[in-house]
């Protein structure tokens, strides 16, 4: 495949992968240090294996503007105390860039939060589209304890990743599975941009 070509690939739900992709990236429980509220349940859980929490599947194009990175993502089922597994998340290293998550499979929610203070959450499900607008973080969380959320995403070639902010600061709101209810509750460890982690 030239570069400058069109092309096209199919998403296997099923699989939970793509037909093509060049790179494929497997973040596991030890890649979320620090982001887990229940630090005794995280330790108890690494101490017992290195879990894989979610894997992205990418299809590389040239990070200019113009182009559009996009690929796959798997979030797997399961817990850390009562956190549901989750992404890093991130901010773009160019803050004024967008991205757009399309809900192929499972459910989960967004949770986005901007510099100056905003945030939201949003539901995910099947055939929903979310728009993810400039300068909000954004995080993956799966609500599902039986099945992968799998989403498709998009976003500007030169956007990039900021994955420093929220490992230093966290997100304002954290994603609980209590009495079989999602709720989402204030993060206690939660820092304003630039300030760390609160002792």
């Amino acid at each position: 495949m030239k570069p400058d070509e069109p092309f096209t690939l199919e998403v296997l739900q099923s699989e939970a992968t793509l037909s093509r992709y060049d790179n494929h990236i497997v973040r596991t429980l030890s890649s979320m240090k620090g982001q887990y509220a229940d630090q005794a349940a995280y330790d108890a859980m690494l101490a017992e294996q290195d879990t894989v929490l979610y894997e992205v599947y990418e299809v590389r194009r040239p990070e200019v503007p113009g182009e559009l990175l996009h690929g796959l993502s798997v979030v797997h089922p399961g817990k850390v105390g009562d956190e549901y597994f989750m992404t890093k998340g991130h901010f773009h290293t160019v803050l004024e860039t967008a991205e757009v998550y399309y809900c192929l499979r499972g459910r989960g929610v967004m949770v986005m939060e901007t510099p100056e203070g905003d945030w939201a959450i949003e539901e995910l499900h099947p055939g929903r589209v979310l728009y993810v607008p400039p300068r909000w973080a954004h995080r993956s969380v799966n609500t599902s304890l039986d099945e992968p959320l799998l989403t498709f995403f998009v976003y500007p070639g030169n956007s990039g990743h900021d994955y420093g902010t929220i490992e230093q600061q966290g997100f304002r709101k954290l994603v609980l599975c209590r009495e079989d209810q999602t709720v989402y509750i204030d993060n206690p460890n939660w820092s304003p941009p630039g300030k760390g982690h609160a002792d």
